[in-house]
């Protein structure tokens, strides 16, 4: 058994650490659990229940046993569960931004607005409960009329990444209960936290006014494959939502196929950060710090590739590496830090690799391109320039603040240096003139395009990709979509 440290002051004293099944907070049904770690130190944190394949499918019963009765219960009532979980989650912001800082280590003020964006989903989705519409219509034969109507699909089993514990649970979540669909989440095991917290607020909502205890289950495991195999045959699973990589979501898509599971993927990205020579380069860079170093570079629409003209782009380096110079690297928790620590060792290793890889190349570093002398996973903001848009650090999704700069002569090469990569979640451009920006919109390959902007989500507007970038969207009107079936009646 680890020995572990006693959690932070900061964070909750109840923290749950167990599953969530049907209503009641338990152990893994084989006793085991599994350390969760600070990345800034290294320390374990606590332990938390490793759920078994066993545990996973008690969490699908209890989830199969409530969606009957929730979803009978009217949209009006779900909206209001949903509104007082919203309500709750702000109310107790800073819990939920100190075990977002703690097991992800990101700086509390980032961990602050995660939680403001998180909750947002789930205040967007209690409104657009009470708005899932039909039709009816006479049939254009005049021989009868014709009745279409929208259902929740059934119990769904969503599985969120690391890098955004609560906004990755709660988008998902969010439009799956408003719809009348009891969930089972599996978070990741690097934060399990902050999703099990949430799932406590749901909880006791749920129990404060009566409604089925299995509407929300989580299940932490750090046998992720073991766990969803028998989940995907099982039919009374309707529907998966993955956030993560492509390679993985791939596997996810294959299982989901036996029982023909509804899916939504939102897998990896690459993004390119397009800077034209009539940009204002001041506000380009300022849209590069949001697009490049939130969350350390560690999130699914971080500028990947700075494609970049190349009259501005001995410029934008220069302004781009002051930017950089200003940041500072520590703990998340520390007062003044902007930049965070990786979230393991292995992706400060990965990092070094693709940096190496670019320089063996004929890049040159302008600034960073190093780890700093502190304990933890950290690395360097770091700005390449004159990268060869073959060198891995352009065509591997990086995950770390590391700012690759290549240069194009035109409009037609700066697209198909964009649109040059199998992934197509995010893009961003930054150019005065307008009718580039619509050429853009229509050229590039993305399902998400950022114009003189570095920040896209939102949680009001569809959030996904094309190409293997993944299927379907979250947030917007469409978010609920994901978890509707249409039926029609003919009368």
């Amino acid at each position: 058994m680890t020995d572990v440290a006693p959690l932070p002051a900061s964070l909750p004293g109840d923290l749950p650490t167990d599953l969530l099944i049907g209503g009641r907070w338990r152990p893994g049904g084989d006793g085991g659990r599994f350390a969760v770690h600070d990345p800034a130190t290294g320390a374990v944190l606590t332990e938390v229940a490793d759920a078994t394949p066993a545990d996973g499918l008690d969490a699908l019963a209890a989830a199969h046993e409530a969606w009957p009765a929730w979803q009978a219960t009217p949209p009006r009532v779900r909206s209001e569960v949903l509104r007082e979980v919203w309500e709750r989650v702000m109310a107790r912001a800073d819990e939920f931004a100190a075990c977002i800082t703690a097991e992800g280590g990101k700086p509390l003020a980032e961990a602050r607005a995660e939680t403001a964006y998180g909750a947002e989903f789930v205040r967007w989705f209690s409104e657009q409960a009470v708005r899932i519409t039909g039709t009816v219509r006479t049939a254009p034969s005049g021989a009868n009329r014709q009745l279409v109507m929208r259902r929740g699909v059934g119990p769904a089993l969503l599985i969120t990444p690391w890098n955004f514990p609560l906004a990755m649970a709660t988008r998902k979540a969010a439009p799956a209960l408003a719809a009348g669909c009891p969930v089972v989440i599996k978070p990741a095991a690097y934060t399990p936290l902050t999703t099990l917290l949430f799932a406590d607020v749901v909880r006791e909502v749920l129990a404060e006014r009566d409604l089925p205890p299995g509407v929300i289950n989580v299940v932490p495991t750090t046998r992720a494959a073991a766990l969803t195999d028998p989940l995907l045959r099982d039919p009374r699973l309707r529907k998966l939502s993955f956030t993560g990589s492509t390679e993985v979501g791939r596997v996810l898509l294959r299982g989901a196929a036996h029982n023909v599971l509804r899916t939504s993927m939102e897998l990896g990205g690459n993004a390119p950060f397009l800077v034209f020579d009539d940009a204002d380069l001041d506000a380009a860079v300022e849209g590069a710090m949001v697009a490049k170093m939130r969350n350390a570079g560690q999130t699914c629409v971080a500028a990947n590739r700075f494609l970049v003209h190349e009259d501005v782009a001995e410029a934008f380096a220069a302004k781009l590496s002051a930017a950089f110079g200003g940041l500072v690297v520590g703990p998340g928790s520390h007062e003044g830090t902007t930049v965070g620590p990786l979230i393991r060792p292995s992706a400060v290793s990965f990092v070094e690799e693709l940096v190496g890889d670019a320089v063996s190349r004929g890049a040159s570093v302008v600034t960073g391109g190093d780890r700093p002398d502190l304990a933890g996973y950290f690395y360097n903001p770091t700005v390449l320039l004159r990268v060869r848009p073959e060198a891995r650090v352009v065509t591997e999704e990086i995950f770390g603040p590391v700012a690759p700069i290549v240069t194009f002569r035109d409009e037609d090469e700066a697209i198909a240096l964009a649109n040059g990569t199998p992934f197509g979640l995010v893009a961003y451009a930054y150019t005065r003139d307008l009718d580039r920006a619509f050429r853009l919109a229509e050229r590039i390959e993305a399902g998400m395009l950022g114009i003189n902007r570095g920040l896209v989500s939102d949680p009001s507007a569809p959030f996904g990709g094309v190409k293997s970038s993944g299927l379907g969207r979250e947030g917007g009107e469409q978010g609920i979509e994901e978890y509707l079936e249409t039926i029609y009646v003919a009368i």
